[in-house]
């Protein structure tokens, strides 16, 4: 007698799907990973040189801080740790509040002096008229030039006896001698913020001048049909949309002007009598003219938290007020 074999049973569509969606998921994780890996690669380099770079030297900052670190490390190796004195010593110092007092103010100056004379130059170069664009190029100059040239050229021009500067306001009969620019103690500090005001102006005038391009024109005809006039049309349209772009320029000019130090050392020297001295020059001279490292680092330590502190702040507020 023959056993008789069952036919097997149809496969459903249903079972089909259920065998091909594990293979459906594995490849769409394997296509994920392979996705997320990609980008990866392209941040890992970034990160290997911000660790190497800046991370490295800003470790090392932070130890040599707390450490007694002079120039008999370099032949003893010996550094000995002292903790937080090197802070008290800068902070407690006599000199700390006058130093502070003027990078507030060179601060302070710069950036109110670059924010709006480059606003001023962005919106004048928005109007279309010929070379137009040839001054525009002309305009970045200041920017482009080394900061040693600059401070060069600016500290010729300044000069009381011989400058250029004292020798047109003589002639235009405005002061009968020279002024004492660069070695008056109340003259040196302004000196100094308008020539940073000079060499920033080319950057805030690009950076503003490409966010007044983003400004969509039909509000402005809008605003023109609404009667409104170029005050109230730069009130009410300018600056609510160039708002964003502001901030950013001002972090940005707030963090290089904190830490400017080649105009002030070749124009002034953070002279006389200590007038222009910043927080920044303070930390170079305590490093490479006293050759107090410890010191010098616990300086551009309190430097960079201060940074770090405006510009957390100024962030907070730009957040508040784009969720206003």
């Amino acid at each position: 007698m023959r056993s008789r074999s069952r036919p097997a049973p149809e496969a459903s569509p249903d079972d089909a799907e259920e065998k091909d969606a594990p293979v459906e998921d594995r490849n769409e994780t394997r296509a994920r990973f392979r996705e997320s890996f990609a980008r990866w690669m392209f941040v890992v380099p970034a990160l290997t040189y911000l660790l190497l770079f800046f991370g490295g030297p800003v470790v090392k900052n932070i130890v040599m801080s707390l450490q007694q670190y002079t120039t008999t490390t370099f032949y003893t190796g010996a550094a000995p740790f002292v903790g937080l004195a090197n802070y008290a010593d800068i902070l407690t110092s006599d000199e700390f509040p006058a130093t502070l007092l003027t990078t507030a103010v060179f601060t302070a100056g710069s950036l109110c002096g670059q924010f709006v004379l480059g606003l001023a130059f962005a919106v004048f170069f928005q109007r279309r008229f010929p070379l137009g664009g040839v001054l525009r190029s002309l305009l970045l100059l200041p920017w482009l030039l080394p900061l040693v040239a600059s401070g060069t050229t600016w500290r010729w021009m300044l000069d009381t006896d011989s400058g250029v500067v004292n020798d047109v306001l003589r002639h235009l009969h405005l002061v009968s001698s020279g002024i004492p620019w660069l070695t008056g103690t109340s003259q040196a500090l302004i000196s100094v913020i308008l020539v940073n005001i000079w060499v920033g102006v080319p950057f805030n005038t690009a950076i503003l001048y490409g966010g007044l391009q983003d400004i969509p024109v039909h509000l402005y005809e809008a605003a023109k049909l609404d009667g409104a006039g170029a005050v109230a049309a730069f009130r009410h349209v300018t600056w609510p949309m160039l708002r964003p772009v502001a901030g950013v320029v001002l972090l940005l000019d707030l963090v290089y002007t904190v830490k400017v130090l080649d105009i002030i050392l070749v124009v002034t020297g953070g002279g006389p009598a200590d007038a222009t001295e910043t927080l920044a020059t303070r930390a170079y001279e305590l490093s490479f003219q006293q050759f107090e490292f410890g010191r010098g680092a616990a300086t551009s330590n309190v430097l960079v938290t201060a940074s770090l502190v405006f510009a957390l702040v100024h962030l907070r507020a730009q957040r508040r007020a784009r969720n206003l």
